[in-house]
C-alpha cells in the first residue's frame, strides 16, 4: 500500500452543478488526498477504475476496495480524508443529490 502524500491532492473536474445535482470526477494520482471534508448532501460514487481507498475517518482509518461500475452510495454527513491507497491512478465519479 501507498503512504498518503499531503502535497499531492485529488484532483475534481466538476462536469453538472445545479440546483439538484452535483457531478464531479475524481482522479488521484498513487498516495493523492482529497483533503478532510464533510458530505452536505447525499451521494453516489461510480468507480472508473478499480483500486484500494484509505479513508481517514473521526473513527480511525480503514480500507475500502474499489471495483469499476460498481456504484455505492453514502448519506449526508460523512466526514473523511479519501486517499488512493495503491500504487496506480484511481477515478471515481461522485453524484450528489441536493
Amino acid at each position: 500500500m501507498c503512504e498518503a502524500d499531503a502535497s499531492t491532492s485529488a484532483r475534481p473536474t466538476v462536469f453538472v452543478d445545479n440546483d439538484r445535482v452535483r457531478v464531479t470526477e475524481w482522479r488521484f494520482a498513487p498516495g493523492a488526498a482529497t483533503g478532510w471534508h464533510r458530505h452536505e448532501f447525499d451521494y453516489v460514487v461510480v468507480p472508473v477504475t478499480d483500486g484500494t481507498l484509505l479513508l481517514r475517518t473521526p473513527d480511525g482509518e480503514k480500507q475500502a476496495s474499489l471495483a469499476m461500475g460498481q456504484p455505492y452510495f453514502r448519506k449526508a454527513g460523512v466526514e473523511h480524508d479519501v486517499i488512493n491507497g495503491g500504487e496506480a491512478e484511481l477515478a471515481f465519479v461522485e453524484i450528489e443529490m441536493k
